[in-house]
């Protein structure tokens, strides 16, 4: 692995981007050292990357997504739906995925985020239906074979709609069957090393889709195995009647009484929290993955992210499922979380830095990274998105950090992970991109006529 000098780039996201203004060594998959503008590295290098004409940020993070559900995107039956009708009319056909449309959509979606300046994707994936019991396996080869870093989440549904939840009976499985599996997912595929490109993480989907058991036993699984937790909550205000009706408690309360309110939590979305409630969000640490799109599409609500902030809650970002985001760029949704967020708190509070943060540090943070990525500092790891400001949409920019988002950069020149080049000049290094498009919208026409 060469060392590279990243040379004098026009502009770069970092703590203190003067520190910078020259560029950055990466050595042995690593950043090891900033360097000032007019000055050289101190340490011996083998390449110099010409950055002049590029801003660099550090590899975006996504923190929520559910990969599957890019061969459902822009359904006419859904297009206009809210979270529980959507869901209702999806479940039937998500059910049918096979292996190889799983195979594919997690390339897709992987492909799609990098493109787009993404260097670690956190998964939601809770199908397990009985043609498709080995789903995680199959995402770690397909990210493998795009060499993107994922936090796959062993997500699963154990309430179903014989028993008062929202999926269909057949799309269910037993608390032994997950418990079981979630451990051997762990044994064979989480690694703890710093430069690790696989994390798992136990994910029940949701409090109108699983059962306390499973909420209960997958919290003592991951305190023994010392891994995240991960689900949806506070969505909408369908799922927080649900919790009254079926639990005699609203969400926050529903995740303490399974054990889940501490810092291993992140939670996808987090709108519908009260005063009290986010306080006490904040004093057990847990996580918010914001889902703008989402939520937006869905007509859900608008997180709120700085009151959740100020009560010291970490916030990070997340694309969504592609078929409720409809796309997985997560610089498009940087900028989007930007946009709605300044509706709530105004333009002042919500700058772009603060949007970039969340897409960067903040999801790193989440997802239990935060100590290795997620920022441009000397011995973090070398996940970088470099950017072009060379298109119409950008002439006329002065400040090139917020020409990202305020002119809406929607696809990185290069992107670079642990230190080896995954996208070069737009173009995805591992994969024929023409062939994957082909066979993924086969695959599309194939899940929903089935």
């Amino acid at each position: 692995m060469a060392s590279i000098w990243i040379k004098n780039p026009m502009a770069i996201y970092t703590a203190n981007a003067f520190d910078a203004r020259g560029g950055l060594l990466i050595s042995d998959g690593k950043i090891t050292e900033l360097i000032a503008l007019g000055a050289n590295p101190t340490q011996p290098f083998e390449e110099i990357f010409d950055a002049k004409n590029l801003v660099i940020t550090p590899g975006l993070i996504n923190s929520h997504h559910h990969f599957y559900q890019t061969l459902t995107r822009a359904w006419a039956p859904v297009v206009n739906a809210p979270l529980f009708p959507w869901l209702k009319t999806l479940y039937p056909v998500w059910a049918k995925l096979n292996p190889e449309q799983l195979h594919l959509a997690t390339q897709v979606a992987l492909a799609e985020l990098v493109l787009s300046g993404c260097t670690f994707a956190a998964d939601h994936h809770y199908l397990f239906p009985e043609q498709l019991t080995d789903a995680i396996d199959i995402q770690v080869q397909a990210a493998q074979q795009i060499g993107l870093r994922v936090m796959l989440t062993r997500g699963s549904m154990s309430l179903g709609s014989d028993a008062g939840g929202l999926p269909p009976q057949h799309t269910v499985q037993e608390i032994d069957t997950i418990l079981k599996d979630s451990e051997r997912l762990v044994q064979r595929y989480h690694q703890r090393s710093e430069d690790a490109m696989v994390n798992i993480a136990l994910a029940p989907c949701s409090p109108f889709s699983v059962t306390q058991d499973i909420m209960r036993e997958s919290a003592k699984l991951a305190d023994f195995y010392d891994v995240r937790l991960h689900t949806h909550l506070a969505e909408t205000l369908d799922e927080e009647n649900f919790c009254m009706h079926m639990f005699g408690m609203r969400t926050v309360d529903y995740l303490e009484s399974v054990g889940w309110l501490n810092s291993r939590t992140w939670l996808a979305h987090g709108i519908h929290f009260n005063a009290e409630e986010i306080t006490r969000l904040g004093q057990a640490h847990v996580g918010i993955c914001h889902c703008p799109h989402s939520n937006m599409r869905l007509a859900s609500g608008i997180c709120p992210t700085f009151d959740l902030i100020q009560a010291g809650v970490p916030i990070g970002l997340g694309v969504d499922g592609s078929a409720s985001g409809d796309a997985s760029n997560l610089i498009l949704e940087t900028r989007q979380a930007m946009y709605l967020q300044r509706l709530k708190y105004g333009a002042e509070t919500i700058t772009p830095e603060l949007a970039l943060g969340w897409a960067t540090k903040g999801s790193a943070q989440l997802l239990g990274r935060e100590q290795h990525l997620g920022q441009i500092a000397v011995g973090y790891q070398a996940d970088l998105a470099f950017y072009s400001l060379d298109e119409l949409r950008f002439s006329g920019a002065h400040d090139p950090l917020a020409a990202l988002l305020l002119c809406g950069a929607d696809r990185a020149e290069h992107v670079m992970i642990k230190g080896q080049w995954i996208v070069k000049n737009q173009n995805l290094v591992s994969v024929d991109l023409e062939r994957l498009q082909a066979e993924h919208r086969i695959a599309a026409k194939q899940l929903l006529a089935a």
